[in-house]
């Protein structure tokens, strides 16, 4: 028992500003791209009618922002820097009647936090305006300077005092990449602004203020124009409008898929399946039409705070929003003519070619053959039975073999069924079984299935690898060059990669949004070509140009299924042939992508059958 009491020692300490700004940049601050999006969202919330991004080694040397909204005074300019100062919001009744971007105010705390920081402002009819100069949370400088009005702010060096975060940036390629990803979900939804990007002094964007259809067609190619189809729809619950791919321009990636709710980009699989529905029954199995879709909802219900990225938002009626943006796509279909659809108010008298129309009308001819007797026996066919030609048609001389022909019906021919020879070990003998994608044969523990296309992409895969390591793949000259439409981010991967490409067998240059293509691996037919090419770039902006080991397998994974030697197996001899250079690859169970090449039944599984 204490005889006095212990003082107790304090666990729970306030954490400094500059600690809870860090923690803080953890979750609002990921890579430099989320710097670009919350700069650019505060300068649209401050009016800019013309914003102009600089970019320097991806975001990790210096992001610019520079806009001609509002500004600010000397005041506000270094209260904007501190935790939770916002001009969006008042109260809590605010969060369900948000218009604005950003809201929290810990955008421009979290970077100071992480970066150097030099901010220029001056409000509209001002000639002084505010510098205001920042190193992690700390100002170093704060001086009047010259204004013009609007804002300006450098962020360099990010992550400089967070080194850890710094070394989980990936190469420049993949994050300018997400920069380009966030400009364009942020340029999308606000036509009515001009747009410059600017990366290592190269103008890669100038989107000049226009209309809605403009600025998609601006962001995502002039080949675009024509596969856009126009949505409106209006009603009290949520009003759509945009534009979706037509179904022949779907392809098996996900690119250019856009939704935004009031201005604002989001994410949600659930309206994507509803997009989806609209379009079955239109396009292939596992290939993506692109949309760009607009939605405009009461703000109040709505909840943009779900997710510290806001990219991910809840939606109080969101039932009703799919039903209505499945129906309003499918109704736009079928009004371009695009889908399937009945038009009652249509004329329903014959369609009558414009040729026609000018021709004499004629009286129909009736033609009749004089000669025709119909009581005159015609002579009968020579497949009939000869009793069916004597016994109560012609002659009465019919005898037993004529009647026997009548009655005899001709089994139809049935081939065979695939028999097994005998198998002691795997590469015996196999039996093809006729019209199946499949080979079956027996080996000691059972009967073995091979998939035959699979085990021909893993043959080709190691055998263009062992190929490709030692020197280029060959190539075959094109004899009309195949026109690939490309968009800014495909370019660049092209221009990148170029050194893979040319290993391949690709030859090809790029012109004015698009890339044409002279030559190809000589292992690929040219119906293949357009798909060979989708896989490729799927390949290029999923790895980081640095994993270039990783890059090589997945592209041969990719293309290899496209290889012109595969072909039918006929007989024994050539599956001998495909069973004894599968078991010679290195990895003969399954594909590259991961799907199984051989199933083996066991002599137990087959006895449990019967």
């Amino acid at each position: 028992m204490f005889s006095e009491a212990m003082p107790m020692q304090s666990i729970i300490k306030l954490l400094p500003d500059h600690i809870a700004n860090q923690i803080a940049a953890g979750e609002v601050i990921q890579r430099p791209a989320s710097v670009v999006k919350e700069l650019v969202e505060n300068a649209i919330d401050a009016g800019a009618g013309s914003i102009a991004i600089e970019i320097k080694d991806a975001g990790k040397t210096l992001i610019r922002v520079t806009d001609d909204g509002h500004g600010m005074s000397s005041s506000d300019a270094r209260l904007c820097f501190v935790r939770h100062a916002t001009s969006k919001i008042a109260s809590a009744d605010d969060l369900f009647a948000l218009k604005t971007k950003g809201f929290r105010g810990e955008a421009l705390a979290s970077i100071a936090a992480i970066a150097y920081v030099r901010l220029r402002t001056c409000q509209n009819g001002e000639e002084i305006g505010t510098l205001l100069e920042l190193e992690g949370s700390q100002v170093t400088t704060e001086e009047p300077c010259a204004g013009v009005r609007g804002t300006s702010i450098e962020v360099k060096n990010l992550f400089f005092n967070v080194p850890a975060r710094r070394n989980f940036l990936k190469s420049d390629t993949v994050e300018f990449n997400h920069i380009l990803d966030e400009f364009e979900r942020i340029a999308l939804p606000h036509p009515e602004i001009s747009f410059r990007l600017i990366n290592n002094n190269q103008e890669v964007y100038h989107l000049i203020s226009g209309g809605q259809r403009k600025r998609v067609i601006d962001l995502l190619g002039k080949q675009s124009n024509e596969k856009l189809v126009p949505i409106e729809e209006t009603t009290e619950i949520v009003s759509v409008n945009g534009y979706v791919g037509k179904p022949d321009f779907a392809k098996k990636t996900r690119g250019n898929q856009y939704f935004f709710v009031n201005g604002r980009f989001f994410k949600d699989s659930y309206f994507h399946h509803a997009v989806m529905k609209a379009f079955e029954g239109m396009i292939p199995e596992k290939t993506y039409p692109a949309y760009v879709l607009f939605l405009e909802v009461n703000p109040a219900k709505i909840d943009v705070n779900v997710h510290p990225t806001k990219t991910e938002i809840k939606f109080e009626e969101d039932r009703f929003i799919y039903a209505i943006l499945m129906s309003s796509i499918r109704q736009a279909l079928g009004k371009y003519n695009i889908a399937p659809t009945l038009d009652f108010d249509r004329e329903t008298g014959f369609d009558i070619p414009v040729h026609y129309s000018k021709m004499p009308v004629q009286e129909p001819v009736i033609r009749v053959n004089e000669g025709y007797n119909p009581f005159q026996a015609s002579p009968l066919r020579s497949e009939q039975s000869p009793g069916m030609s004597k016994q109560g048609f012609g002659s009465l001389t019919g005898g037993a073999t004529d009647w026997k022909a009548f009655y005899t019906v001709e089994d139809e021919v049935e081939e065979p069924p695939p028999t097994m020879l005998p198998f002691n070990e795997v590469s015996s003998h196999f039996d093809c079984l006729v019209r199946t994608p499949y080979l079956i044969a027996s080996c000691k523990s059972g009967v073995m299935v091979i998939h035959i296309s699979r085990a021909q992409s893993r043959i080709t895969f190691e055998t263009l690898l062992e190929k490709l390591l030692l020197h280029p793949l060959d190539s075959q000259t094109i004899l009309f060059p195949f026109e690939y439409p490309v968009y800014l981010s495909q370019a660049e991967h092209w221009k990148r990669h170029g050194i893979l490409i040319r290993q391949l067998g690709f030859s090809g240059d790029l012109e004015e949004e698009k890339l044409v293509i002279h030559a190809m691996p000589s292992f690929l037919q040219p119906e293949h070509l357009q798909q060979c090419l989708d896989a490729l770039f799927a390949q290029f902006a999923l790895h980081d140009e640095q994993q270039k080991e990783d890059l090589l397998h997945a592209v041969l994974s990719s293309i290899s299924v496209f290889s012109s030697s595969k072909h039918a197996v006929r007989n024994p001899e050539e599956a001998n042939a495909l069973v004894e250079k599968l078991f010679q690859c290195t990895e003969h169970s399954h594909t590259p992508q991961g799907k199984p090449i051989i199933k083996t039944l066991t002599f137990e599984e087959i006895q449990h059958w019967f």
